[in-house]
């Protein structure tokens, strides 16, 4: 396959996006929905070195909770707010931390059955389980512009997985995903329709503390997940990345997203997840931006230009862009 350069790619690829962004954004949510997105596109670059070590998943978990909750602590003590709850939030904050630790669980087994690469893509179900879980029991209505983009988006990502042909994929590893989907969209329903009112920083503290006591007691479940150290400074410093990365920044800037534009919107924008995944592959790993992950970028953005743009977001605006960056991303091609 051609070979394309990712510079003038990504820059010609996120111009429209970062246009719209900065003249017709009402919502900081949209800004914080796509950061929750690339934050948390990087589990595999914390989890997996983590793995080459022998760090069993339970630990791994533990760890990136134990650091993520170390950090905001500190954080509330520095501004001074109180980390008291009321039982009524203590429901729904326990609700919350036990459906994280639910899919973080699922998700990070599904490594060990197959590539982090396909599990990340068909992690990108939620948003389609979010939005039947909305218009069901909540009268969500269900726009086209919301049904384009989640066709966009799972076209776009089906494009990124660069998997072995005729290569089965497990059905082990296909169910924990799934179940981590369910979890995680459940999730983003309950912080969107939850009447608790609380800093982000507080509520994602409260989540993470009880999420980090679920991997506690799951880990003696087993002597196989019992908790370990991490071997080495290098461990150490991506058990500190999983920590504040892909769970502190995504947790808080997801809770703001949430409300701010919605679960839908939130949901649909971690598009950007599995692309964050390539970007790092590309750019940390030397890895090769083929005209197939090209055509799969411009159609993720395209997804998330849509949600941005919302009503005012037309038919033949989407197709004018979606010709206009494809000519675009053509015209780079090597």
């Amino acid at each position: 396959m051609a070979k394309v350069l990712i510079s003038p790619l990504l820059f010609v690829s996120l111009q429209p996006l970062l246009m719209t962004i900065m003249v017709g954004m009402k919502h900081k949510g949209i800004i914080c929905g796509i950061l929750a997105a690339v934050c948390y596109g990087t589990n595999p670059f914390g989890a997996l070195p983590l793995y080459e070590e022998g760090v069993n998943t339970a630990s791994v978990l533990f760890y990136r909770f134990f650091m993520a909750v170390l950090m905001l602590a500190i954080m509330l003590i520095v501004q001074r707010k109180s980390f008291s709850v009321t039982k009524g939030e203590l429901k729904v904050l326990g609700s919350l931390g036990m459906l994280f630790a639910a899919s973080s669980i699922t998700y990070y087994q599904s490594f060990h059955f197959m590539d982090a690469g396909i599990a990340s893509t068909i992690l990108f179900v939620y948003p389609v389980m979010v939005a039947v879980i909305m218009a069901t029991f909540f009268r969500e209505k269900v726009t086209a512009s919301t049904i384009t983009s989640i066709i966009l988006a799972l076209v776009g990502i089906g494009l990124l997985y660069k998997g072995d042909a005729g290569v089965a994929l497990s059905t082990m590893g296909v169910l924990l995903v799934m179940v981590s989907s369910l979890t995680y969209a459940i999730y983003i329903v309950i912080v969107n329709q939850s009447s608790i009112r609380m800093s982000s920083l507080k509520l994602t503290f409260h989540v993470l503390l009880i999420c980090m006591t679920c991997l506690l007691a799951y880990s003696f479940t087993s002597p196989e997940l019992h908790l370990m150290l991490p071997p080495s400074p290098r461990a150490w410093f991506f058990a500190c990345w999983l920590g504040l990365v892909p769970t502190v920044l995504s947790l808080v800037f997801m809770t703001i997203a949430v409300h701010e534009v919605g679960a839908t919107p939130t949901a649909i924008m971690g598009a950007l997840e599995p692309l964050t995944a390539v970007a790092i592959g590309v750019m940390v790993f030397n890895e090769l931006l083929t005209s197939r992950l090209a055509v799969g970028i411009v159609l993720i953005l395209s997804a998330v230009l849509l949600i941005v743009m919302g009503k005012n977001f037309h038919l033949r605006t989407i197709t004018h862009t979606i010709a206009t960056l494809v000519r675009k991303t053509w015209r780079w091609k090597s």
